[in-house]
């Protein structure tokens, strides 16, 4: 054989390695990318005819001052509507966003979701870790005032599984079109709500008035 001729093989089976290689690490990177799921941090009644979700970002100031009323709906509706959050931290804009959604996340892996969420919202609470340069240690306090196991909080805050679930609810709320925050669903339709008791009520009352 000449050598021009064994050259040409050769190039032909590491073009076929190639592609083996290329292909394999697509299935690895597919079948890791339909492993990770978006948060599920349910509240109220989870078999409720009336679902409301909203998409939202711990560092917003709007998000933030709809707080109060949200808790409020979720008191008042416990037993007839399923309330969800899920992350849609505007990085852009707000630079520890990325790492309160990690703090909420990561306390949800201990079941302690809800009470992160509301002690990030928390007036003085969040005035201190809005303006820090660092929050983390703001965070590792919260999660010692929740009754969190503070190292597994710190491994779960910095975890590639908290990464993931953060990234799938931001890009499931880019494929719903949202652009801000707070966003809200209800039944799977985009409604805006008044920030208001009697704007929260108006809304759920309509959709729980159409399961009769």
């Amino acid at each position: 054989m000449s050598k021009q001729f064994l050259a040409v093989i050769a190039a032909i089976i590491i073009l076929f390695v190639g592609i083996g290689v290329y292909n394999s690490n697509s299935k690895k990177q597919d079948s890791s990318s339909s492993k990770t799921t978006m948060s599920q941090n349910i509240s109220g009644n989870p078999n409720a005819k009336v679902t409301i979700v909203e998409y939202g970002d711990y560092q917003c100031p709007y998000c933030q001052s709809y707080h109060a009323n949200f808790k409020n709906a979720q008191t008042q509706y416990a037993d007839k509507v399923k309330f969800q959050f899920r992350n849609f931290p505007l990085t852009s804009i707000h630079k520890n966003a990325m790492a309160a959604a990690r703090a909420a996340e990561a306390a949800a892996l201990q079941n302690k979701f809800w009470e992160m969420h509301d002690a990030l919202y928390e007036n003085a609470n969040w005035s201190a870790w809005t303006k820090a340069d660092d929050p983390r240690n703001l965070f590792y306090a919260y999660a010692e005032q929740l009754g969190l196991n503070v190292n597994q909080f710190k491994t779960d805050f910095a975890s590639e599984k908290v990464n993931n679930i953060i990234n799938a609810d931001r890009s499931n709320g880019t494929k719903l079109g949202i652009t801000g925050t707070p966003t809200f669903f209800v039944n799977g339709k985009e409604e805006k709500i008044t920030n208001s008791k009697a704007g929260f009520d108006k809304v759920i009352n309509k959709y729980l008035n159409q399961q009769n």
